[in-house]
This record gives C-alpha cells, structure tokens and sequence, in this order.
C-alpha cells in the first residue's frame, strides 16, 4: 500500500507516520520489520520526510544500529536513513543525535550493504558541510 506515489502522499498527510516510528520503537519483530519496510517506502517521497524526523524516526534508528541483534534490521535502519540523508532537517537530526560515531563503526565492522549504505549517509552528510562553506 506504501509502495504507489500517491498512496505516499495520502498516507504521510494521514499522521500514520508517527504510529509508524512507534511500531519501530515498541513493536514485535515482525511488527518492527514491516513498519521499517512502510517507513522506507514513505521517505522516499520528499513530503514524507520532514514528517518522519518530526515523528523522532532518526533516535529510533540509531537506537536500532546501536540495540540490534540482527543484520536485517541493521541494513533496515541504514536504508532508511540512507534516503533520509538527502533532506536537510534529517541531517540535522543524524548530526544531532550522534550518529556519525555508529555509522564509521559501521563502516569498519558491518556487513557489505550496510557499509555501502553507511558510506553513502557520510557522504551526504560532508557534502552538505562543504556546500556551506
């Protein structure tokens, strides 16, 4: 249902975003996965994700890097942030909550995918401070 353009649109204006950020934070595991899955598909639409930082997505993903157990929920995480990266309210909310720290950790010690995704938010992130020089 999160997959088509419009059906983003209508569900991010809905307020299902932070019932969604919940799910992430609180939810069974399966619960966990498939917010994870809606809430990458909704970020993918711009307007979405303003909202999704609003809702405090990026402390539940960092607390997802730093608690899980499982790579698949790690490579979740990073997906997720790795589309959010290309908003600036969500840069400044990875910055803020320390993020940078787990992400180069992440780049010595995880798995391929997430260190691609890892490097990619980086990236975004430096891009953007020198874009302010």
């Amino acid at each position: 249902m999160s997959l088509g353009d419009e059906n983003k649109i209508i569900i991010g204006a809905s307020g299902a975003i932070p019932a969604l950020v919940e799910l992430l934070e609180q939810g069974s595991s399966r619960g966990k996965k498939d917010a994870a899955s809606a809430l990458f598909n909704l970020c993918i639409y711009q307007g979405n994700k303003g909202r999704a930082v609003q809702a405090g997505i990026v402390p539940a993903l960092l607390r997802m890097l730093t608690d899980s157990r499982g790579v698949a929920m790690v490579d979740k995480a990073l997906s997720i942030l790795s589309v959010l990266s290309s908003n600036a309210e969500a840069k400044a909310a990875i910055v803020k909550v320390s993020t940078i720290p787990v992400l180069i950790d992440l780049l010595r010690t995880g798995q391929p995918r997430g260190k691609e995704n890892a490097a990619a938010i980086l990236l975004s992130l430096f891009l953007e401070k020198k874009e302010r020089l």
